[in-house]
């Protein structure tokens, strides 16, 4: 059996699975394509900031950070760096504040994910409930004959293929909800990781009576 035919088989519940897997699929890629960003990139440029950091080159710093503020950890930095002498302490909450703000985008799509996590094994047990319906209301126990036998069938056939799209769908999608969940988690560990080096560096040239800030433009 064919794609299109496993699809008319499935009854009435195969469209609102097919909406679902599509809507999946999309944020997938999103998601993907998002997190190959970051692992490609962030390493090497919060290396390199803190390199110039160290150095005491503080507008290089800035101008790096500004050149990929396209990433999280770019922005959380910037934040903190585009300060007018603040004290440590100052510094530390807007490292903080600004992390708090980057979540949202780290954890982006997790509920539409969870949605159809859940939704896509429901519509597939209605689907089989509706076949099964829709198999006994064909069953005529006086009078079976090959018609009948085909109404049964199919009904059957349509409560399968709908429960085992449902599964499916859901099934896909909680792999990569699970992956992106794992990713965020240890995004949000390497950005206290990175904050916490920045802070520490912060505080011995606030500590030496250094110049902290870069002009702003």
């Amino acid at each position: 059996m064919d794609i299109k035919n496993l699809f008319i088989a499935g009854g009435v519940v195969m469209w609102p699975l097919l909406l679902s897997s599509v809507v999946a699929v999309g944020l997938i890629i999103e998601r993907v394509r998002f997190w190959i960003k970051i692992s490609n990139r962030q390493h090497r440029v919060v290396r390199e900031v803190l390199s110039l950091y160290r150095q005491n080159n503080v507008v290089s710093t800035i101008d790096t950070l500004r050149k990929n503020v396209d990433l999280p950890i770019s922005r959380i930095f910037l934040t903190a760096l585009e300060l007018e002498e603040p004290n440590p302490e100052e510094f530390r909450l807007a490292l903080e504040s600004e992390a708090q703000a980057e979540i949202p985008l780290l954890k982006r799509f997790n509920t539409v994910f969870d949605t159809i996590i859940t939704l896509a094994p429901l519509l597939g047990l209605l689907g089989t409930v509706l076949g099964l319906i829709g198999s006994f209301a064909s069953l005529d126990i006086g009078n079976v004959g090959g018609s009948q036998t085909s109404n049964v069938t199919g009904g059957i056939s349509e409560a399968l293929v709908s429960t085992a799209t449902g599964l499916v769908v859901a099934i896909f999608t909680l792999l990569f909800s699970n992956t992106f969940r794992g990713l965020y988690q240890r995004q949000i560990a390497l950005i206290q990781e990175y904050g916490g080096e920045l802070e520490l560096l912060y505080r011995r040239r606030y500590e030496r009576g250094e110049k902290t800030y870069a002009p702003t433009r």
